[in-house]
């Protein structure tokens, strides 16, 4: 059973996680098994609010389990270097309902 189409082409490539919560947490994919539970290095969440700009809490070496995952996603790295994420306000998401 694989563990979804593309993921070992995104090991060691920065990506953006979505969780089934709403949260939203970048970090370099190191690792993955087949129920699809991932290891990020150098990790951060990005929290997004209306009223300031989005904080990045950093985890480090975090584990996401597979099903707690909604959509995993490659980041543009120079796109993302780009932003002035202090500027950008956003309604934080909602948690995704099955």
């Amino acid at each position: 059973m694989s563990a979804g189409p593309g993921l070992e082409s995104l090991v060691d490539q920065t990506i953006s996680v979505i969780t089934n919560d709403g949260r939203n947490i970048v970090g370099i994919l190191k690792g993955f098994d087949q129920a699809t539970n991932i290891i990020l290095d150098e990790s951060h969440e990005r929290v997004y609010s209306t009223k300031e700009g989005v904080q990045q809490l950093v985890l480090g070496l975090y584990i996401i389990r597979g099903d707690n995952i909604s959509v995993v996603g490659e980041l543009d790295e120079e796109l993302d270097s780009s932003l002035d994420l202090s500027k950008l306000r956003a309604h934080p998401l909602k948690p995704v309902i099955h």
